[in-house]
C-alpha cells in the first residue's frame, strides 16, 4: 500500500509556488497579496489562520491577517471587503469560517469579488466550475485532486465514490473528477447501503465527519482513498476510515493528520497566485 504523504506533496507545491513568485515580481513588479479576515477568538479557527499565514510567507506572498472581536457588527466586516475588493495590492481574500451566528455567511461570502475568492465559494466561481469554465475551485478539493493525480495520472473512466455532499468538498471534489472523465457517485450519511456503493469505487473520497466510517471491507482491492475527515475522539484525531483496516485492502491511502490537510493550505496559496495572474 502506498502511503500519500500529503505533507510532503504540499512541499513540492510550495517549492515551485515559491519559483513562480519570484518569476511574477521579476515581470509585474510586485508580488501576490493574501488577506485573511479572523472574526472572534475559536482556537481551530486561530490555528489555521497561523498556519495559512506562515506557509504565505514562507512562498513570498504578501500577508494580512485582519482580526475582528467575535462581537463586530455584520456591516463592518461588508464595508472591509468592499474595501479589500478595491485594493490592487490584495490579490485574494479569504474570510475565516466559520462565522458568529449574527453574521450571514452567504452575504459576507458573495461580498467577495469573485476575482480575489481564494477559496471559491462564491456562487459565480461555484457556477463556473460546475460549468467547466475558468473558476477559483475551493482549495480543499483540488488538494484532494492533486493527490489522486500523484497516484493515477490518467483517470478517464474510473469509477469515484464521494462520501459526502457539502460546498466544501463533495459538490466541487465532484466536479473536478468529473472533468478528468470519472464515473462519479455522490453518496452521504443518508445513503442506502453505503458499504455497496463504496465497494464499486475505484477511487473513494471520505469528507462526511463520522469518525472511522469507512471500513476495510467497504474497499475492493487496489482502490485510492482519500480520507479528509478530521474528528476528535478519545484515542486522538482519527479521519472517516478506519485506516489499520483499509491500509489491508486499498492501492493508496491518505493518513489523518498529514494528508489532506497540508494540501489545503498549499493550494490556498496557489489560488492566490492565479487571482494575481487573472488580474495582471
Amino acid at each position: 500500500m502506498i502511503l500519500i504523504d500529503g505533507k510532503k506533496v504540499a512541499a513540492e507545491l510550495r517549492e515551485e509556488l515559491k519559483k513562480e513568485v519570484l518569476n511574477l515580481k521579476a515581470k509585474h513588479n510586485k508580488i501576490p497579496g493574501l488577506t485573511v479576515i479572523l472574526i472572534g477568538d475559536m482556537a481551530p479557527s486561530q490555528i489555521y489562520v497561523r498556519m495559512k499565514e506562515k506557509a504565505a510567507n514562507e512562498v513570498g506572498l504578501k500577508s494580512e491577517v485582519i482580526k475582528y472581536p467575535s462581537e463586530v457588527e455584520e456591516k463592518t466586516v461588508l464595508e472591509k471587503i468592499n474595501e479589500l475588493n478595491k485594493d490592487s495590492s490584495v490579490s485574494g481574500i479569504l474570510v475565516q469560517l466559520p462565522l458568529p451566528e449574527h453574521i450571514n455567511k452567504q452575504k459576507v461570502i458573495e461580498s467577495i469579488a469573485p476575482k480575489k475568492d481564494v477559496d471559491g465559494f462564491h456562487p459565480m466561481n461555484v457556477g463556473n466550475l460546475s460549468s467547466g469554465y475558468d473558476s477559483s475551485i475551493p482549495c480543499t478539493p483540488l488538494g484532494c485532486y492533486l493527490l489522486i493525480k500523484t497516484i493515477e495520472p490518467n483517470l478517464s473512466g474510473k469509477k469515484a465514490i464521494i462520501i459526502g455532499r457539502s460546498n466544501l468538498n463533495g459538490k466541487p471534489m465532484t466536479q473536478l473528477l468529473l472533468r478528468e472523465n470519472c464515473t462519479v457517485t455522490v453518496t452521504h450519511s443518508k445513503t442506502k447501503d453505503l458499504k455497496a456503493e463504496c465497494l464499486k469505487g475505484d477511487i473513494i473520497v471520505a469528507a462526511v465527519g463520522i469518525p472511522q466510517l469507512v471500513r476495510g471491507d467497504w474497499i475492493k482491492k487496489d482502490a485510492i482513498v482519500i480520507d479528509v475527515g478530521i474528528n476528535k475522539t478519545d484515542k486522538g484525531i482519527v479521519g472517516d476510515v478506519a485506516f489499520e483496516e483499509v491500509s489491508k485492502v486499498a492501492k493508496a491511502l491518505t493518513p489523518v493528520p498529514g494528508g489532506v490537510g497540508p494540501m489545503t493550505i498549499a493550494c490556498l496559496l496557489k489560488n492566490t497566485i492565479e487571482c494575481f495572474k487573472k488580474s495582471n
